[in-house]
């Protein structure tokens, strides 16, 4: 039975609040593990402590999650009482109250400008594939995208060669502007590179391929920055989402307004975007401590 609601919640996700299919799959997920604890509970007889038990389920046991984990977890089940409310489902939301679990903040891991130089560096060279690597790398770093919204890009969105246009979370769009290096690397793979892989394949408006013409999927696009690291011998495991934080981290360093990260960033709350402020401050002390007589 409650499997019926859960497929209407994720379809007014999908339809009315435009969540990406990726979103739609994470609370899939997670909703399906919620599923599971309740054994087959209909949904009016589902207590407030049968919640707060999958809560501590999350945080205790041979399938235990971290503790950001169980708070996305427990937001996606909040959520979905809460659909069921309004749905007049059940006469009352029994998730409402159930407090997720307290969270250290961690602050985003950005690498230096120096290591950033050498992973782009790592890309050099006149192959087919290493100029199309450039061009993602440095389109990564120069707009702060989301991996997602990278690899969502179609031709027609990199508007007169310096701005793109992104894509973000409910598919707000953001026009970001792109940097000299971001932008000859971007034409070089547009003239020299997609024609061919292009060929390879069927019509697609991607604009980042693979070498058999299909749009680059997420996962290639996590070796090619792994395999970029790698060469670059940096030391450090970076992601994707590294070229995001350094992108924000580096701007506020320079000088940028709060609000305008936040607007290049599409955050949706400035608080977000604030965060990389607390980073640059830590990197402000690190060097005092270092460099100043009287620090120590």
């Amino acid at each position: 039975m409650l499997d019926r609601y859960v497929h209407s919640y994720l379809r007014q996700l999908a339809i009315e609040r435009g969540l990406s299919e990726n979103t739609i799959d994470a609370y899939r997920r997670d909703l399906g593990r919620y599923l599971t604890s309740m054994n087959g509970t209909d949904a009016a007889e589902i207590t407030r402590e049968q919640v707060t038990r999958f809560l501590a389920s999350l945080l205790d046991g041979e399938e235990a999650v971290s503790k950001s984990s169980a708070a996305r977890m427990l937001s996606s089940v909040r959520g979905f009482h809460r659909f069921l409310l309004a749905e007049g489902v059940v006469p009352v939301d029994v998730a409402a109250d159930v407090k997720p679990p307290k969270l250290s903040m961690s602050l985003p891991k950005a690498i230096t400008i120096a290591q950033m130089e050498s992973v782009l560096a790592a890309t050099d060279g006149d192959e087919h594939q290493q100029l199309r690597d450039k061009a993602l790398l440095e389109l990564l770093y120069a707009t702060g995208a989301r991996i997602s919204e990278a690899v969502a890009l179609n031709v027609d969105d990199v508007l007169e060669g310096d701005v793109v246009r992104l894509f973000g979370k409910g598919n707000k769009q953001r026009v970001v502007p792109v940097g000299s290096y971001a932008r000859a690397a971007i034409e070089a793979y547009l003239v020299r590179v997609r024609p061919v892989f292009s060929a390879r394949g069927t019509a697609t408006p991607a604009l980042f391929l693979g070498a058999r013409g299909q749009r680059m999927s997420r996962q290639n696009a996590w070796i090619i920055i792994r395999a970029a690291a790698e060469r670059a011998h940096l030391g450090v495991q970076i992601s994707p989402h590294t070229f995001r934080h350094s992108f924000a981290t580096h701007l506020l360093a320079g000088g940028a307004d709060v609000r305008v990260v936040q607007e290049l960033l599409g955050h949706a709350s400035v608080a977000t975007t604030q965060i990389y402020t607390l980073v640059t401050a830590d990197s402000l002390r690190d060097m005092y401590s270092t460099a100043h007589p009287r620090a120590r």
